[in-house]
């Protein structure tokens, strides 16, 4: 899978996702780094196919006026970067199932929410 990871997650994510064979990118790795638009992270994503992980909330705006982006959301609230990557790496295998059928998924310290 591809995924676009929105800057207030952690640059480690894309360890993270690469070490499990994914392709990720940071928006640091993005021209206008960690001030690139919502709507270019977005065309960014559509082009490349790829799944935007993020805890904003404007992605999920987007996602129901449009259907756009593939979105997976943190809600995990404040949490540690060793906690979020132990509720990355625990749940990658569901993730990846998840987006196999679906668009949205929901990712919180406690369970895995797939959107209809």
């Amino acid at each position: 899978m591809k995924f676009l990871i929105d800057a207030q997650l952690p640059r480690r994510f894309v360890i993270w996702l690469t070490e499990a064979g994914h392709d990720a990118l940071h928006t640091l790795d993005l021209p206008l780094k960690n001030g690139t638009p919502d709507n270019a992270i977005i065309a960014r994503a559509m082009q490349d196919g790829r799944v935007v992980v993020t805890k904003d909330d404007d992605f999920v705006q987007a996602f129901l006026l449009t259907g756009e982006p593939s979105l997976l959301l943190v809600s995990s609230g404040n949490i540690a970067n060793s906690d979020l990557e132990k509720m990355v790496r625990a749940n990658l295998n569901r993730i990846e199932t998840a987006f196999a059928t679906h668009r949205f998924v929901e990712i919180t310290r406690d369970s895995l929410v797939i959107h209809e």
